[in-house]
């Protein structure tokens, strides 16, 4: 793998605000970058160099865009394979066509885990209501999911006894699904880890999110774990990385099983939301450590500044009055990332706020005021 030295120009792929944010990262360090982006006037494209406002059906777009550029990344999965395959003839795309393929999909990301011996929850693929049936009948308490295009709680539904499958299977809308086994967790975690072509892996700290609605709000770190379940944490989110080859960021979700075993929930060959944290309380955030590790450089050290807290700000919070962003930049250690975008739907994620501060304690003391100025009336 060559390495891609400052001055050169970076593709990324989607024009969200984890493109906005590693497009930022990369113009500090001397690069150039450029978006392919479908949506116009996208949180990425408001600080990059060049974006492409074309679907990624265009393949003549895309082949425009690959010839470009030095190198090429991506910020979210929903990019279809034939995309990649078109930008692949012309430059090198980390992480791998493989690994996001891999990742698109529930079905084959639970299915990689399990035969490579990582842990996740129980599960079954279903094709019918009588599949459905069964696995309910097997797993006991579950969830049915979409094989595709789920997050956020999308495409999701609880299956605890006595509901009508027939309808349940009629509602899910597609010919097959993944029926996980409810997992009772005592926390939800994240680690976000980056791997070079030669091998070298870094953890970010591993963080406890609480989610709300199936979208995550609060990201705390370092986690309040014993030393044990965060030293295995990373070694499952390492051992991964490295089973997948892969170049680039990976963040692995996990939960805290109430008996203390980790298991894996999802997987994102990206950044994440979860480790927006980085941005401001590490010594190198996910979005430089993404960018050096497409580019062959060493990957910066991931160690924390201070103890920190991430908030979510959602659309919802406009649905009064713009937020009193005064009075929030007021608070002792707060910082604001609002991402560009100009249409505030409800749980749309439109920015976050990081506290930084002695303790998480004193961090989420700071918070409880943050979230009274945001909620006031």
């Amino acid at each position: 793998m060559k390495t891609i030295l400052p001055g050169a120009t970076i593709g990324m792929l989607g024009g969200g605000q984890l493109g906005r944010m590693f497009a930022i990262e990369a113009r500090k360090l001397g690069y150039r970058v450029h978006i392919f982006e479908s949506t116009p006037d996208c949180p990425a494209g408001q600080v990059a160099d060049l974006t492409f406002s074309n679907c990624f059906s265009d393949i003549a777009a895309l082949e425009k865009f690959s010839s470009g550029v030095d190198v090429v990344s991506y910020e979210f999965e929903n990019i279809p394979v034939s995309a990649l395959d078109a930008v692949s003839k012309h430059v090198d795309i980390h992480p791998s066509r493989e690994i996001l393929h891999m990742s698109q999909n529930r079905r084959r990301e639970k299915e990689y885990l399990s035969k490579h011996g990582f842990p996740v929850a129980p599960f079954r693929v279903v094709d019918s209501v009588e599949s459905l049936a069964q696995a309910a009948k097997e797993l006991g308490s579950c969830v049915l999911k979409t094989a595709d295009f789920g997050y956020d709680g999308k495409g999701q539904q609880n299956i605890r006894g006595g509901e009508d499958l027939a309808q349940i299977w009629k509602q899910h809308g597609a010919p097959v699904g993944v029926v996980e086994k409810w997992i009772t967790f005592q926390a939800e975690l994240s680690v976000i880890v980056a791997r070079t072509h030669d091998d070298v892996t870094r953890c970010f700290p591993v963080a406890h999110n609480h989610h709300e609605n199936h979208i995550l709000a609060i990201t705390q770190a370092p986690a309040p774990l014993d030393a044990a379940v965060s030293d295995e944490a990373r070694r499952i989110a390492e051992s991964l990385a490295r089973q997948l080859n892969l170049v680039g960021l990976l963040a692995v979700e996990m939960f805290l099983t109430a008996d203390g075993k980790i298991l894996i929930n999802e997987t994102a060959p990206r950044p994440h939301n979860s480790g927006h944290y980085s941005f401001d309380a590490c010594v190198t955030s996910q979005f430089e450590q993404q960018l050096r590790a497409v580019c062959g450089l060493p990957l910066g050290k991931t160690d924390l500044l201070s103890p920190v807290l991430m908030h979510n700000i959602l659309g919802d919070l406009w649905a009064k009055h713009t937020p009193d962003w005064p009075a929030l930049l007021a608070l002792p250690g707060l910082k604001l990332h609002l991402y560009g975008k100009s249409d505030p739907r409800p749980g749309r994620k439109m920015g976050h706020y990081c506290i930084l501060a002695e303790t998480l304690e004193m961090a989420r003391a700071i918070d409880a005021q943050a979230q009274k100025i945001l909620l006031r009336d």
